[in-house]
């Protein structure tokens, strides 16, 4: 008996839901499946991030017992999460008539630029990019940052470092005009503009190293951490979202049926 009147309860559940779905309008049902499907994705693409993250700690960390390798030792082909972090260790000169300045570089609130000049290793015999750090600009936009140049030879350690394209593509007209602001580094562009050879990736300094500026960059910005709790607030929308909608329709089919 007691079996009798839970299938007849199941069966009443799928009856009235099947009910529900029937009598929504398509382009409501499209609607909801669209939102809550794009919310779900956007939920994944955070719990991914958060896991690149977390992988590329446990790299670094490896990484951290290991030698720095010469610049002739690298192989610019692989994939950037190979390339990135990788140790180096670079002795030669500074080119210190181009120095371009990264624009739009804050530090505890105060805005500044970061400062990028092509340095010639000895031992690979390649040019590089290398970020000598962070430096404070002026409020007036005008006046650039004066950049002491680095004459004699140098020895230095620092990380390899992909450096990503912006998210908005716009066309950067380069000049010959020192210190050069530039809004993104773009090493295949600079190298261009200088007409000679530059490895496509830069070189940020370990914060040890004396040369250089400010040493305020971080190879991860957003934690992992931070990540998954985005992960989880596109969830909760998802699941929220999807409720609301059901309850609505429920509502106004219920409603229907009153005025019938």
């Amino acid at each position: 008996m007691a079996e009798s009147v839970k299938s007849k309860h199941k069966h009443s559940s799928n009856h009235m839901f099947i009910t529900i779905i029937s009598e929504w309008r398509w382009p409501w049902i499209l609607f909801t499946l669209l939102v809550f499907s794009s919310l779900i994705k956007l939920g994944l693409w955070q719990w991914q991030r958060a896991d690149e993250k977390f992988e590329r700690l446990a790299r670094m960390q490896e990484l951290t017992a290991t030698q720095p390798l010469s610049l002739s030792d690298i192989d610019y082909q692989q994939q950037p999460d190979q390339l990135n972090d990788l140790p180096v260790k670079l002795t030669g000169t500074f080119l210190n008539d181009f120095v371009f300045l990264l624009d739009n570089q804050t530090d505890n609130g105060k805005t500044g630029y970061r400062v990028f000049i092509p340095f010639q290793d000895e031992s690979s015999g390649q040019s590089i990019l290398v970020n000598l750090g962070w430096i404070a600009g002026s409020l007036d936009r005008s006046v650039l940052p004066k950049i002491d140049a680095l004459q004699q030879a140098y020895q230095f350690t620092g990380r390899v470092r992909v450096i990503e394209d912006p998210v908005f593509q716009y066309a950067q007209a380069l000049h010959d005009n020192w210190p050069q602001r530039v809004q993104h580094i773009s090493p295949e562009a600079i190298a261009e503009h200088l007409k000679f050879n530059l490895a496509p990736v830069a070189i940020y300094l370990d914060r040890d190293v004396t040369i250089g500026y400010k040493k305020n960059w971080h190879p991860i910005v957003m934690p992992p951490e931070k990540h998954r709790g985005y992960a989880w607030q596109w969830f909760s929308l998802a699941a929220a979202f999807l409720s609301l909608m059901i309850w609505a329709a429920y509502k106004n089919n219920k409603g229907s049926k009153t005025h019938d």
